[in-house]
């Protein structure tokens, strides 16, 4: 059945109805992102092949995506921490980072987002929110669905820059 994606399996119990679409996308990406940095050379973690953000800015940003979006649709400011992450972002060739650390939060955030979604009542879906600083008005669908497709989105990035830096590493391609 793994061989199917993820919601080709059913419904994620203790899920509302009208989240699962959010909570599959979510999940396929983490299967999706684990299973890329299988192997992948520490020591590429911060090229930008083509001008492209590296793999060690996806990882960073999809962590930080799921955590932000979801902190707005609780009706939450960001933390100092979070801003601070936030800022990390752009920054390249963090002494402390790897793929593990980066894996790691990934994953963490993932399962933090499932468990927000857990505790989301449906009627509240259409709920406004705000957006930073500026309150940018959307609703806690509009944000759900926004950390579904922005993690897909970064999810594909990140394949296409693994799998450039990947194939150029073992000389199948130059940059």
């Amino acid at each position: 059945m793994n061989n199917l994606e993820v919601w080709m399996r059913g419904p994620i119990a203790g899920l509302a109805p009208l989240l699962q679409p959010v909570a599959h996308a979510i999940l396929q990406a983490r299967e999706e992102v684990n299973l890329m940095m299988i192997d992948f050379p520490e020591e590429l973690l911060w090229e930008s092949p083509a001008g492209c953000a590296s793999v060690a800015f996806h990882l960073q940003h999809l962590a930080g995506v799921l955590d932000r979006l979801f902190t707005y649709a609780n009706d939450q400011m960001l933390s100092e921490e979070q801003l601070d992450l936030l800022q990390l972002e752009s920054v390249k060739n963090q002494y402390n980072v790897n793929v593990k650390s980066l894996l790691t939060r990934f994953n963490n955030q993932v399962n933090k987002a499932l468990t927000q979604l857990k505790n989301i009542d449906e009627k509240t879906l259409l709920e406004a929110r705000g957006i930073g600083r500026k309150r940018i008005p959307t609703n806690v669908l509009g944000l759900l669905f926004h950390a579904a497709e922005h993690t897909q989105r970064h999810t594909g990035q990140l394949y296409v820059t693994v799998k450039m830096l990947k194939n150029a590493q073992s000389g199948t391609i130059q940059l």
